[in-house]
């Protein structure tokens, strides 16, 4: 079981808040308040809402709950990016996916962004991908780095993921796991599944496995 203290969801939104005011600081300068359906990491949407404040939005007229450790927060993190797309449709780029691939090592445009995506909220939680923290752009290294880290958790009956969890589809797709259903369906939070940042419902049976976080 991994013992890493998360970080607390405040700092951040503390970071993320100073890595837009880098990468984008017209952006950054805005101060419209979000709406719930607003998802705009970069400002050029209706409201012009940064990261962070679509996240406190979130959480505030969506009725998400601050919960405790990096699975959680990692969890509020990825809702925030819902709807976040390629620009243009196909071209596994545009700006959010550049911001993305700030936390993989070693990550290059045009490539599929699934594991750049789930290293960047990884590493906004607190919890960064990789031995050393690099962050992961090939799904098959993501499931090696969590055997060796006694993180892996291999799908079958009766396993049931939380929040924040990794939910990992061979070693080609990887995505966040945002709550389980009632009916015991798995709700993710997938990057490059459809060109963007997609809310989905997976079978229980349709993973390989997840990756505690």
């Amino acid at each position: 079981m991994p013992t890493t203290e998360a970080m607390s969801l405040d700092t951040a939104i503390a970071r993320v808040s100073q890595l837009e005011a880098a990468l984008f600081p017209t952006a950054a300068a805005q101060t419209t308040t979000p709406t719930a359906a607003t998802t705009s990491l970069t400002g050029t949407g209706a409201t012009g809402a940064t990261f962070a404040s679509t996240l406190q939005g979130a959480m505030s007229t969506q009725g998400v709950t601050s919960g405790s450790g990096a699975g959680n927060t990692m969890a509020q993190i990825a809702e925030s990016q819902i709807g976040q797309s390629e620009q243009p449709p196909g071209s596994n780029d545009g700006p959010a996916i550049s911001m993305y691939r700030t936390a993989t090592s070693g990550a290059a445009a045009g490539e599929p962004w699934c594991a750049y995506f789930a290293s960047w909220v990884a590493k906004q939680a607190g919890e960064p991908i990789g031995s050393s923290g690099q962050g992961l752009g090939y799904v098959g290294d993501i499931w090696s780095w969590a055997q060796q880290t006694g993180r892996a958790i291999p799908n079958g009956p009766g396993v049931t993921p939380t929040p924040g969890d990794l939910i990992v589809f061979g070693d080609h797709h990887v995505g966040i796991v945002d709550k389980v259903l009632p009916n015991g369906d798995i709700q993710t939070i997938e990057g490059n599944y459809s060109n963007k940042v997609s809310q989905v419902v997976r079978s229980p049976g349709e993973a390989t496995g997840y990756v505690q976080m």
